[in-house]
C-alpha cells in the first residue's frame, strides 16, 4: 500500500482541526448558502433512494442495499465539490477541544448550517414534487407511494427510537467523512464515503438532513404538507439530538482520537 495516498492518523486529526478553524471563521452568508447546497445534495441522494425503492419486484434487503448505494452519492457531492453539512460538522468538536475556537463559534456554525440544510431539503422536495415524479396511485410501488410510506414510518418512530437510530447513523457518517479525508485520491474518497453510508441506509438508521427531504416529500405526495408540517419535527428533534451524540462518540471514543483527547483534557 502506497502511504503517499493516505494521511496518517495524526495528519487526519490535524486536518480536521484545520477544517474546523476554517468553518468557525466562515461568514454567516457563506455557511448559509453552502448549507442550502448540502441540503440539496443530500436530497438528491434521498430522491434517488426513493426511486430505487419503488421497484416493486426487488427483494427488500437488496432494495435497501441499492438505496444505500445511490444515497451515498449525496455525501460525495457534499465532500468532494464542497458544502456545509450539519451532521459532519459535529466533528468541529475536535477543534473546540484543541482550543482553536470557542463554543459559540461552533454553535453558530451548527445553527446556520442546520437551517440552510433544512431549506435545501425543502427546496428539492418542492422541485421533485412539482416535477410530477411523486404522483401517487393505487399501485404500491410508485415513487409517490413509497415517499408517503417512508415519511409515515419516520414520523411514527418514538422519541427514543429516533434518538438511537440517529446515534447509529452519525457514527457512520462521521467515519465516512474521516475516511474520505484520509485518502488523497478522488477514487479513495469515493470508496471511503460509499461503504459507511450504504451501511447506514441499508441498516435503517436515521439521518436528520436526509429526513429534511424524505418527510416533506412524502407529505407533499400525500397532499398533507401544510396540515402536518409540524409533525416533521417529531422526527427531526430526536434524530438531530441522536446525530449529535453519535458524532461526539466518534470524537471521544475512537482509539486514534482518544489518546489525543486524553492529553487535551489533562492540559
Amino acid at each position: 500500500m502506497d502511504e503517499n495516498l493516505f494521511l496518517q492518523p495524526k495528519e487526519v486529526n490535524q486536518a480536521l482541526i484545520a477544517i474546523g478553524e476554517k468553518k468557525a471563521a466562515s461568514s454567516l452568508s457563506a455557511l448559509f448558502v453552502y448549507g442550502i447546497l448540502a441540503g440539496i445534495y443530500i436530497g438528491f441522494g434521498a430522491a434517488a433512494a426513493t426511486a430505487v425503492l419503488s421497484g416493486g419486484t426487488l427483494d427488500p434487503g437488496f432494495g435497501k442495499f441499492l438505496a444505500g448505494t445511490v444515497f451515498s452519492v449525496g455525501l460525495m457531492l457534499v465532500l468532494i465539490p464542497g458544502a456545509e453539512l450539519f451532521t459532519g460538522n459535529i466533528l468541529m468538536v475536535i477543534g473546540l477541544l484543541s482550543k482553536k475556537y470557542g463554543i459559540l463559534k461552533m454553535l453558530r456554525n451548527w445553527l446556520v448550517v442546520y437551517l440552510g440544510n433544512f431549506i435545501g431539503g425543502l427546496l428539492l422536495a418542492c422541485l421533485v414534487f412539482n416535477s410530477g415524479l411523486l404522483q401517487t396511485s393505487d399501485l404500491t410501488s410508485t415513487a409517490g407511494n413509497i415517499a408517503v410510506k417512508i415519511a409515515e414510518s419516520k414520523i411514527s418512530l418514538t422519541f427514543f427510537q429516533g434518538f438511537c437510530r440517529g446515534i447509529l447513523c452519525n457514527m457512520l457518517v462521521c467515519l465516512a467523512i474521516i475516511m474520505c479525508l484520509t485518502s488523497k485520491t478522488v477514487t479513495g474518497k469515493i470508496f471511503g464515503i460509499y461503504f459507511p453510508i450504504m451501511l447506514f441506509v441499508a441498516s435503517g438508521y436515521e439521518h436528520s438532513i436526509a429526513n429534511m427531504y424524505f418527510i416533506p416529500s412524502g407529505l407533499m405526495a400525500s397532499g398533507q404538507f401544510f396540515s402536518r408540517f409540524w409533525e416533521i419535527f417529531r422526527n427531526l428533534i430526536p434524530v438531530t439530538i441522536g446525530n449529535i451524540v453519535g458524532g461526539l462518540m466518534i470524537v471521544l471514543l475512537h482509539p486514534k482520537s482518544g489518546r489525543g483527547l486524553a492529553r487535551i483534557f489533562k492540559a
